[in-house]
């Protein structure tokens, strides 16, 4: 019986290893199975080891990083997550993030669930990486303007929407405000906090006047006193800009301009 004849180089074991992650005994078996084709290996490899890619999936991802991409009238967000900092950092997860918020960008407005060409990338990743890699979530925004901030280290950012004209550093600095400003914004204006949180911390304040012996029109206006900082602090066009506190954010808008949306990330937080 003929025996076929592998044809493949220590090159060819060490490419493989460069592309996959994985160790040169897996690699060489690889090629070997194939008969040399690179191609056929590295496939050879993903459904030989995908049980243990698939336990990788037990373990917690609670590092990561953000993505943003922007064209034209359409925008992106999304969270990729990792087990370890020294992954997320890495040139490959870094791409991955960049890559999936680029694709994200043809999707449906709203929000974002991986697609079989994301999963595919993220399954890349975990391939090489030996870590356990997911998508956590994404945002497509689309019409008006963008602007974005991505925090240095890639784990907290903000994408603002907005109609009309502005300079690009004031609407850059509104983004760097939403990922700073503590607490953050859960909202542009008042009209977007829920009216039961609202009731929430009416109520709260005149049972702890009342019971400091407050009379009673002291007690509404103590009330309503609390709700009014309460949405001064926690909506956007209410906050004390970063960059100067003697100035709201709605202070900054130039005639004409308007907030539409803003979308705002940290890696590991709903």
């Amino acid at each position: 019986m003929e025996t076929t004849k592998v044809s493949f180089t220590a090159k060819d074991v060490m490419a493989l290893r460069q592309k996959t992650g994985l160790g040169m005994m897996d690699c060489k078996k690889a090629l070997t199975e194939s008969q040399g084709d690179m191609a056929a290996a590295e496939q050879w490899l993903r459904v030989k080891l995908k049980g243990k890619m698939d336990k990788r999936t037990e373990r917690a991802s609670g590092e990561g990083r953000i993505g943003i991409a922007v064209s034209g009238p359409s925008a992106a967000i999304v969270e990729i997550r990792a087990e370890t900092d020294f992954n997320a950092r890495n040139e490959s997860f870094v791409s991955l993030v960049d890559e999936v918020a680029e694709t994200a960008l043809a999707m449906q407005v709203g929000p974002v669930s991986p697609s079989d060409e994301i999963t595919k990338r993220i399954d890349d990743v975990r391939f090489t990486s030996g870590e356990n890699v997911t998508f956590a979530r994404g945002e497509k925004l689309e019409g008006g303007r963008f602007a974005y901030y991505v925090h240095h280290d890639g784990k907290r950012a903000a994408l603002l929407q907005v109609e009309g004209e502005a300079e690009e550093s004031l609407l850059r600095g509104i983004c760097q405000h939403i990922v700073a400003h503590v607490p953050p914004p859960m909202g542009i204006s008042d009209q977007d906090v829920p009216a039961a949180t609202l009731e929430q911390i009416r109520a709260d304040a005149e049972a702890e006047a009342r019971e400091s012996g407050k009379p009673a029109e002291i007690v509404t206006k103590i009330a309503e006193g609390r709700v009014r900082k309460f949405l001064q602090e926690t909506t956007l066009l209410n906050q004390k800009y970063i960059r100067d506190d003697t100035r709201t954010v709605k202070d900054l808008l130039p005639p004409g301009l308007s907030i539409r949306r803003f979308v705002r990330y940290t890696v590991g937080a709903e």
